[in-house]
C-alpha cells in the first residue's frame, strides 16, 4: 500500500480565478467530467454486493456546544464537499447533505467516507451523521431532538467467501488412509458423547455466524482476548480443554455471551472498555458460565436447524441467561479475577461498569443485547479486592469508558478486525471523554492495488484520448 493524495473538493475546483485561462478552465472541466464518470461506473459496480449495514442513532443531551445547521441552499442537489484520490477519480468522502436544510426533512447532514479494498475499488464503509443544536431554542419549541448517528457496512465478499453448503456439506477429517483401530480402545463413553455432542452444537452456531457476516473471521482481536482468558486460567491453576476460543461480534451492542467453549463478545463492547482489566472483568464473567456448566442449545448439533430465513436470525438464537445462572457467573468471575493479576487494578473496571449504569437511560438501543447478555452493571467487584472502596469514583485523569470506535477497525471487504494503532492523545479535557458516545469518523486512507479473486473493478475513460 501506498499513501494517497487527495484533489481538492470538486465543488472547489470550478472555483477559478476571474484571469483563468481557456485551457484552465478546459481541464478543470475535464476533472469533473472524469470524476462524474468514474462515480456512475462506480454506482453500477455496486449493485452486485449486499453488504449487511447497521445504523445506531443516539439522542444528545445539552453539554456543549454544537456548530449550527447549514441554511437552506435549494432542494434535490447535494450541498457540500466532496474528496476524489488523484488516480483514477474516485469518490471517497463526501460531506454535507441532500436537498434543503430542515428540522423536518428526511435529510441530515453526513460525511459518508469509502475505503479502498483492491484495485479500483472504492466501497462505502462508515457514514456519520450530525443534526441539530442542542442550545437552539427553536429546536426546543419544534421538540426536536438533536442527534447524533453512524453507520457501518462490512460483509462486502460473503457471497465470494463461503460457498453455500446448506445441507449437502461433505468433511473428510482423515488426511491419511483410515487404519482400523478397533482394538486400541477408541469407544466413546456417555459422558464422551455428550461432550462432543455439545461442541458439535456449539461449532454449527459458530460457523452459521460467521458465513451470514455476524461473527468476523478469526484474527488478531481473538488473540488478544485469548491472551486474557489464558491469564485468567493460569493464575487460576485450570487447565480448561478443549481450549477456550474468543469471538467477536460485529455489531455495535453492548454484549457478550458463550456456547460451550467459545467466548464472543461484541466489536461495540470492545470498543468502549478502557483497559484489559476492564476486559478481563468480562471474559471472568463468561468463563463463570463455562466452568459452572450453564447449558448449550444442544438441538444445534443437527445441521438442518439451521436452515431458516436469515432474516430471522436474531430471532432463531438466544443465547441469554437467567437470572440464576448470571448471578452464579458473577460470583465465579469474582473467584477467577481475585486469583489473577488484574485484582490489582480491579477499580477502572468498575468504573466501566458504574458509567454503564449511569448511562443506561440514555442508550438503551445500544445496552440492549441482539444475541446474548447485557453487561452485567449491578456487579460489584469490591470482593475481588477487599481492601478497596465498596463504590468506586472516577478522578480527573482516568477515562471510566471510550467512544464507539475507540479500539477496533473493521475491514468492509472480509470483515477482518484489527486494533487501531494511533498515537497517544495525551491530556484529555473532561468534555472530550465522551464515554459510550458517537464521534466523528476520520481515517487515513491509502489506496490498495492488490489484486484479490471476486473483486471486481472499476476505472472508468472519458471518450477519446482526452487527459485530465
Amino acid at each position: 500500500m501506498r499513501s494517497l493524495k487527495i484533489l481538492p473538493a470538486a465543488l472547489a475546483l470550478s472555483a477559478m480565478p476571474l484571469g483563468a485561462t481557456a485551457q484552465q478552465l478546459e481541464g478543470t472541466n475535464q476533472v469533473v467530467d472524469r470524476i462524474v464518470a468514474q462515480e456512475r461506473a462506480e454506482v453500477q459496480l455496486l449493485r452486485q454486493y449486499a453488504p449487511l449495514v447497521e445504523t445506531y442513532i443516539q439522542y444528545l443531551l445539552p453539554d456543549k456546544e454544537k456548530e449550527a445547521p447549514l441554511p437552506k441552499s435549494g432542494k434535490g442537489r447535494f450541498v457540500g464537499r466532496i474528496w476524489v484520490e488523484d488516480q483514477d477519480y474516485h469518490i471517497v468522502r463526501f460531506n454535507g447533505a441532500y436537498g434543503g436544510y430542515s428540522l423536518t426533512s428526511n435529510y441530515f447532514n453526513f460525511d459518508s467516507w469509502r475505503t479502498s479494498v483492491g484495485k479500483n475499488l472504492w466501497l462505502p464503509a462508515f457514514v456519520y451523521v450530525e443534526q441539530g443544536n442542542v442550545h437552539d431554542p427553536k429546536m426546543t419549541r419544534m421538540a426536536f431532538k438533536p442527534f447524533r448517528a453512524q453507520t457501518r457496512l462490512w460483509g462486502y465478499n460473503l457471497g465470494h467467501a463461503h460457498e453455500e453448503q446448506e445441507l449437502s456439506k461433505v468433511l473428510i477429517e482423515a488426511p491419511t488412509a483410515i487404519n482400523d483401530l478397533a482394538d486400541t480402545g477408541n469407544d466413546y463413553t456417555p459422558i464422551q458423547a455428550e461432550h462432543y455432542w455439545n461442541r458439535q452444537a456449539e461449532l454449527n452456531v459458530m460457523d452459521y455466524l460467521e458465513r451470514k457476516g455476524l461473527l468476523a473471521p478469526q484474527g488478531e482481536v481473538d488473540k488478544v482476548l485469548e491472551t486474557v482468558v489464558n491469564n485468567l486460567e493460569v493464575s487460576n491453576g485450570l487447565d480448561i480443554q478443549p481450549e477456550v476460543r474468543c469471538r467477536i461480534l460485529m455489531t455495535s451492542t453492548l454484549e457478550s455471551f458463550s456456547m460451550g467453549h467459545t467466548v464472543v463478545l461484541s466489536r461495540g463492547l470492545i470498543d468502549v472498555l478502557p483497559d484489559e482489566a476492564s476486559l478481563a472483568a468480562i471474559l471472568a464473567h463468561e468463563l463463570g458460565h463455562l466452568l459452572l456448566g450453564h447449558h448449550v442449545n444442544t438441538q444445534f448439533g443437527f445441521f438442518d436447524t439451521l436452515h431458516f430465513d436469515e432474516k430471522a436470525t436474531f430471532r432463531h438464537f438466544d443465547f441469554a441467561r437467567s437470572p440464576e445462572e448470571e448471578q452464579a457467573a458473577n460470583r465465579k468471575g469474582i473467584e477467577l479475577l481475585g486469583n489473577s493479576p488484574y485484582k490489582e487494578h480491579y477499580d477502572t473496571a468498575q468504573l466501566f461498569l458504574q458509567a454503564l449504569k449511569n448511562r443506561a437511560k440514555e442508550i438503551p438501543n445500544l445496552i440492549s443485547p441482539d444475541l446474548g447478555n447485557r453487561v452485567p452493571t449491578d456487579w460489584t467487584l469490591a470482593s475481588a479486592a477487599p481492601s478497596a472502596e465498596s463504590e468506586a469514583k472516577p478522578t480527573a485523569r482516568v477515562i471510566a469508558a471510550l467512544p464507539l470506535g475507540g479500539r477496533i477497525k473493521v475491514d468492509p471487504w472480509n470483515d477482518q478486525l484489527r486494533m487501531l494503532k494511533s498515537k497517544p492523545v495525551g491530556t484529555v479535557a473532561e468534555t472530550e471523554k465522551m464515554p459510550f458516545q458517537i464521534t466523528p469518523f476520520l481515517f487515513y486512507l491509502t489506496r490498495d492495488n492488490s489484486p484479490v479473486e471476486g473483486k471486481g473493478s472499476v476505472a472508468a475513460k472519458l471518450p477519446g484520448n482526452t487527459k485530465p
